[in-house]
């Protein structure tokens, strides 16, 4: 815990006692990977850290204990087993609804603009639904109806993501429970398409 608490130090803050934006900075930079990397936001999600940019000194114990990295170089090489951790079903689904309360940085906020959320989209789930991501982002930005997203709006998609077949959407009934968003996406495709 002691090498922990003295690779904390050399990250926090000296007067807020808290890696703040620019410690995470200089932590990415030593680790080799950019701010925007997904690996850091599984660090993030490993530690359940509360507040985007801010690492506390309890957050970040509880994420090196738990990947048992108490040097810079433990914690490099324990970012490729975090990924495959985090990419288990079991857990990806709790990573994707983590992704989206770290983005909510105002008290009381319950979405999180159009910009922000195709970044998110990208970074979270690009590399494993390319295609809806894509066909998603550019809906989202032609789009009129919609300023913001929501959490349903966010785990539906999740949930359209793994349970459609794409892009020909032959099992998507809109009778069932899905967002409105979902319904206009897979009518515009459909328009798109044909």
């Amino acid at each position: 815990m002691d090498r922990i608490d003295q690779l904390f130090n050399q990250y926090a803050n000296r007067s807020s006692n808290l890696i703040d934006p620019e410690g995470i900075e200089k932590l990415c930079s030593n680790l080799d990977v950019s701010h925007t990397d997904i690996r850091i936001l599984m660090l993030a999600w490993k530690m359940k850290a509360e507040k985007q940019g801010y690492f506390t000194n309890e957050e970040w114990r509880r994420g090196l204990k738990a990947l048992r990295a108490d040097t810079l170089n433990k914690l490099k090489k324990a970012l490729p087993e975090l990924e495959k951790e985090v990419r288990r079903p079991t857990n990806f689904a709790d990573f994707y609804a983590y992704a989206f309360n770290y983005c909510l940085t105002e008290e009381k906020q319950k979405s999180i603009d159009i910009e922000t959320i195709c970044q998110l989209l990208e970074i979270v789930m690009g590399s494993t639904f390319r295609a809806q991501v894509d066909y998603f982002v550019e809906y989202l930005k032609i789009q009129n109806d919609y300023k913001v997203i929501n959490m349903d709006q966010w785990m539906g998609l999740y949930r359209f993501c793994n349970e459609i077949s794409f892009p020909d959407m032959g099992n998507y009934n809109p009778e069932l429970a899905w967002p409105l968003i979902l319904d206009n996406f897979v009518e515009w495709i459909a328009e798109k398409q044909a």
